[in-house]
């Protein structure tokens, strides 16, 4: 109906322009919005005082001939105009209760809009590096990331999935050096293992198996791997000097074909545990991007040899810096070391460009709070390219902290002493944590209450919202044990009948859910689907515990459950979108 009611509004703007009211280049947005107050009516638009300056015209007197220009609808029973110039518009009974039959006619594509236009966009999300398994922290952006994709296609967007993998530079070297340290162990040399190395029980299990494949065709003495070096962290050095060093030994001691193959079992091994892991989490990709093919393929080499065309590198102090301080960053960037090594950021101004290069009209990255210093720089390098910045949208997602009781968790990947997300999933489940990660906005700080999110009350949204579901599912088992059926037909030519002020509020709740699907997907905020079905699970509730559905009365019966059927697909609908099952019984 919001639809119709904003196509009447642009044919009395086209009408006013073609009686001379309006001037003919006069073009403003028409915006609908639901009345906050029903007794204003049960949509308001605010046309009128957006017309009134630059056509010169008072906005009230303004109103009243965009009504009186309005075309005729059966669904609309009255018009007024409030205040400076709202336009407050009215439906009949029959035009809300359309959505209840629309939902059950749709079913799951109740909702989907076509918003996106078809439109290509690309979503990257999670891209953390392979050192690890996911942890709690990554398991926000993972659902927030899925969620919104989800979301987009809803909205009629044409949306890829990818996750960049971070296969090549310093810390898949440190991870695959730690491998080998703790196969060294295996073999039974002994020292004292280095500051900064990664030490989780991941570590060791990748080095039995490296130990297995190549028994002791990897080993060299820990006299020889160690000596030399300079000092670590615990003796009053630099452990990331001490690492590097490190790492540059082991790559000496093994050669290069070795080395590999110590290197790509680490990646491939964690690499396949978090595809598992995110697969478990209901999180799917339609492509996984080496980093390392970007190098292979001569992609970062192209994409400096565009900046330095473009006039946008120079060389000091033996590196290659990037001039993005000459589109708003707050200094310029190596791209390039004195060694001859790419940086980590030259590596992403190829992927970014790449992005571009595809097709996508438009590139949403999803990053961790920690990196909101690094988009004005890759915007940069857009910028350099000649490209529209504003084509990259980057969603900043703060890691959910995580108590149990009153202790906070700490996570380090390196000390091996975290919360996984495989962890989380056992202990809450799937569910809890999509639904509580998706709950606030992303940017907004965010403390993960396990408790609450394992107890089945009230007070546990995502239990509040499937108890809803399954409570409509339980009507459908009693209906048949008591030898009923139920007449569809009968039912949506009755919702007239639907007059009590529970199963009004419910018709309008159901209404609103294409709403909330469209200024959700244009704001990119999944949160708000996740508060929309928190209160349409209310009026559900509210409502089963107010009335009777299976009356004697056959038509108001069957009307009655036209209705909940009409809620229950909407909240599947939801649920489905945020990546969250509907469960039949609880």
């Amino acid at each position: 109906m919001k639809e119709q009611i904003r196509s009447l509004l642009e044919a009395a703007v086209t009408k006013l322009k073609a009686d001379g009211v309006l001037p003919d280049d006069v073009q403003i947005p028409i915006q609908v919005e639901r009345a906050r107050d029903r007794n204003h009516g049960d949509y308001a638009a605010n046309t009128a005082m957006m017309l009134a300056k630059p056509a010169r015209r008072n906005p009230r007197e303004l109103a009243q001939a965009l009504v009186d220009a309005m075309p005729a609808h059966t669904g609309v029973s009255k018009v007024e105009i409030a205040g400076p110039g709202f336009i407050n518009l009215f439906i009949t009974p029959e035009a809300a209760y359309q959505s209840v039959c629309d939902a059950l006619e749709q079913g799951d594509a109740y909702g989907r809009s076509a918003l996106g236009a078809g439109k290509r966009v690309m979503v990257e999300f999670v891209s953390a590096n392979p050192t690890g398994p996911l942890h709690v922290g990554h398991g926000r952006g993972a659902a927030f990331g899925g969620a919104l994709c989800n979301l987009l296609s809803e909205a009629g967007y044409d949306v890829h999935r990818e996750y960049y993998v971070n296969d090549a530079g310093r810390q898949m070297d440190i991870l695959a050096t730690s491998v080998w340290l703790r196969y060294l162990e295996l073999e039974g040399e002994t020292f004292r293992l280095p500051d900064n190395m990664y030490r989780g029980d991941y570590v060791r299990d990748i080095a039995r198996r490296l130990e297995r494949r190549e028994e002791d065709h990897l080993l060299h003495p820990a006299a020889t791997v160690f000596a030399e070096m300079p000092l670590d962290a615990h003796e009053g050095g630099d452990k990331e000097n001490y690492i590097d060093t490190l790492v540059e030994r082991a790559k000496t001691l093994l050669g290069p074909e070795d080395y590999l193959r110590v290197f790509d079992l680490a990646l491939n091994t964690v690499l396949d545990d978090i595809r598992d892991d995110l697969a478990g989490f209901r999180v799917e990709y339609d492509a996984w991007f080496s980093e390392r093919s970007l190098t292979e393929s001569g992609a970062v080499d192209r994409a400096l040899e565009k900046l330095g065309q473009a006039g946008y590198l120079y060389q000091q102090d033996g590196a290659t810096w990037f001039r993005s301080s000459e589109f708003g960053d707050e200094k310029d960037r190596v791209v390039r070391r004195e060694n001859g090594a790419i940086t980590y950021f030259a590596s992403d101004i190829a992927y970014h460009l790449n992005k571009l290069e595809r097709g996508f009209d438009s590139c949403i990255d999803i990053w961790g709070a920690d990196h909101h210093g690094y988009v004005p720089r890759v915007k940069a390098s857009l910028q350099a390219f000649g490209e529209d910045a504003e084509r990259l949208d980057v969603r900043l997602v703060q890691f959910a902290i995580l108590y149990r009781g009153s202790e906070r968790v700490q996570m380090s990947t390196r000390s091996g002493q975290f919360v996984t997300l495989r962890e989380l999933r056992d202990e809450v489940g799937t569910d809890a944590a999509r639904f509580f990660y998706v709950m606030r906005k992303p940017e907004q700080h965010m403390d993960f209450d396990l408790e609450l999110a394992k107890s089945q009350s009230a007070d546990n949204p995502v239990y509040y919202i499937q108890y809803a579901h399954a409570r409509i599912c339980s009507v459908l088992r009693q209906l048949e044990e008591r030898g009923l059926r139920h007449d569809a037909a009968n039912g949506t030519a009755s919702l007239t009948r639907l007059d009590e002020e529970h199963e009004q509020a419910l018709v309008t709740a159901i209404g609103q859910y294409p709403e909330v699907l469209e200024l959700a997907a244009a704001g990119r905020e999944p949160h708000q689907l996740a508060h929309y079905l928190r209160d349409l699970a209310n009026a559900v509730h509210t409502y089963y515990n107010a009335h009777q559905f299976l009356v004697d009365d056959a038509a108001l019966r069957d009307a009655r459950l036209c209705l909940v059927l009409a809620a229950r697909q909407v909240i599947r609908n939801g649920l489905r979108i945020l990546g969250v099952s509907a469960p039949e019984a609880m």
